[in-house]
C-alpha cells in the first residue's frame, strides 16, 4: 500500500486525490490545504495540514503529489524527495528551466520517481495522434492552440495564475511536449509575441501570447494562448500537424465553449491525410477528465511498483518547459531566444 499526501486541493489536486481515494494500492495519509480545512464530502476524515513542510514530517509518504502553485513546485519536490518520498507534480514543473533541472537532478540523486502532470499522455485519443504523426515522418509543421474565454470565476482563477504564468507557459508546457514526442529533436530557438488586453492584470503580465519554435531536425512549431473575457471563440482549439508526406489534424467535434476543460483533451476523430487520400479516424468514448487524472495517478503507481525508467518523460519536461520559457522571454525583450546552450 502506497502512502500518499497530497499538496494543493484546487481543481487538478482534487482529482488526484479522488484517484488515490480510489484506487486499492493507494492510502491518502494527509492533505495540504493553505486554510488548514477540509470541507469536501467526498474527502471528509483525512488529516488536513495548512503547512507542507509539516504535512511531509508528520505523514512519512512514500509518494507526494503536488497540485499547489507553480512557485511552490520545485521546492516542495526537492523536500519530498530528499524525505524519500517519490514525485507526481502538476504542471509546469518549475518557474525557471535551472529550477527544473534541480528537481530532475534530486530524482535521479535520490532514485526516487519523478513524473510531471502532462495528462495528455495518458490519453489514448492524443497517444494515437501523436503515432499517427510519427508514422507520417519529418520534419514537421506544429500548428497549436489553446484560446480560452473566462469570465467570472474562471476569469478570477486565471488573473490569480497570472501573478506567476503566463498562458503560453502554463498551457503550453502540454503541447510543445506534444512536439517533442513527435520529433525527438532538441529545439533550437524560439520567438514570441504577445499583448497585454486587461489592465485588471499585472503591467509587467500579458493574457495572451504565441510563439514560433525551431528544432534541430527542422521542425518548426506555433503555438498561441489567450485568456479573458475578450478572447474570440473562434478558432480558439486548433491541432493541425504536417508533414512532407501528409498531415494529421484534429476534427472539428463539438468541443462546446472554450472555457470547458473537458473540451481541453477531447479530440473526437482524426483527420489523417495522405496525397490523393484522406481517411476520417472515429475515436469515441474518451475518458473525461477525472477518469485521465486517474489514470495519471494508475500510473505513477506503477512507475513505483515496476521501477520505470522515467529518464526519456523528465528530459522532456526540462526541455518543453525551455521552450515556453524562451517564449516568455522573447516576449519580454522582443528578441529570438537560442536555446543550444540552455538545454546542453
Amino acid at each position: 500500500m502506497t502512502r500518499v499526501l497530497i499538496a494543493g486541493l484546487g481543481n487538478m489536486g482534487r482529482s488526484h486525490a479522488l484517484a488515490h481515494h480510489a484506487h486499492p494500492d493507494a492510502e491518502i495519509v494527509g492533505v495540504v490545504n493553505r486554510s488548514g480545512v477540509l470541507d469536501d464530502p467526498d474527502l471528509g476524515g483525512y488529516p488536513v495540514f495548512s503547512g507542507f513542510a509539516e504535512a511531509l514530517t508528520a505523514t512519512k509518504p512514500d509518494l507526494v503529489v503536488i497540485a499547489t502553485y507553480t512557485d511552490t513546485h520545485a521546492d516542495y519536490a526537492v523536500a519530498a524527495m530528499q524525505a524519500g518520498a517519490h514525485v507526481f507534480v502538476e504542471k509546469p514543473l518549475a518557474l525557471t528551466v535551472a529550477e527544473a533541472q534541480r528537481v530532475v537532478d534530486a530524482a535521479k540523486s535520490t532514485g526516487r520517481k519523478l513524473v510531471v502532470g502532462y495528462i495528455l499522455r495518458h490519453h489514448p485519443s492524443w497517444m494515437r495522434l501523436i503515432d499517427e504523426a510519427r508514422t507520417l515522418g519529418g520534419p514537421y509543421v506544429f500548428r497549436l492552440n489553446l484560446n480560452q474565454q473566462s469570465s467570472g470565476a474562471d476569469w478570477e482563477k486565471h488573473k490569480a495564475l497570472m501573478q506567476t504564468t503566463s498562458p503560453i507557459v502554463d498551457c503550453g508546457v502540454h503541447y510543445v511536449d506534444v512536439m517533442c514526442q513527435i520529433t525527438d529533436a532538441p529545439p533550437v530557438r524560439v520567438h514570441g509575441m504577445g499583448l497585454r488586453l486587461s489592465e485588471e492584470i499585472a503591467e509587467d503580465m500579458y493574457n495572451y501570447g504565441q510563439f514560433q519554435v525551431i528544432f534541430a531536425d527542422g521542425s518548426v512549431g506555433w503555438y498561441e494562448a489567450g485568456w479573458g473575457p475578450m478572447m474570440s471563440e473562434t478558432a480558439f482549439f486548433v491541432k493541425d500537424i504536417v508533414s512532407p508526406n501528409g498531415s494529421v489534424s484534429i476534427t472539428d467535434a463539438n468541443k462546446g465553449a472554450s472555457s470547458d476543460i473537458e473540451g481541453h483533451t477531447k479530440v473526437g476523430g482524426l483527420l489523417l491525410h495522405r496525397p490523393g487520400d484522406d481517411r476520417l479516424i472515429d475515436l469515441p468514448d474518451e475518458p473525461g477528465h477525472q477518469a485521465l487524472c486517474d489514470a495519471e495517478q494508475a500510473f505513477m503507481l506503477r512507475a513505483i511498483a515496476e521501477d520505470i525508467d522515467l529518464s526519456r518523460h523528465m528530459n522532456d519536461a526540462v526541455a518543453s518547459l525551455a521552450i515556453c520559457l524562451a517564449a516568455d522571454e522573447s516576449i519580454r525583450t522582443g528578441q529570438s531566444i537560442s536555446l543550444e546552450e540552455t538545454l546542453k
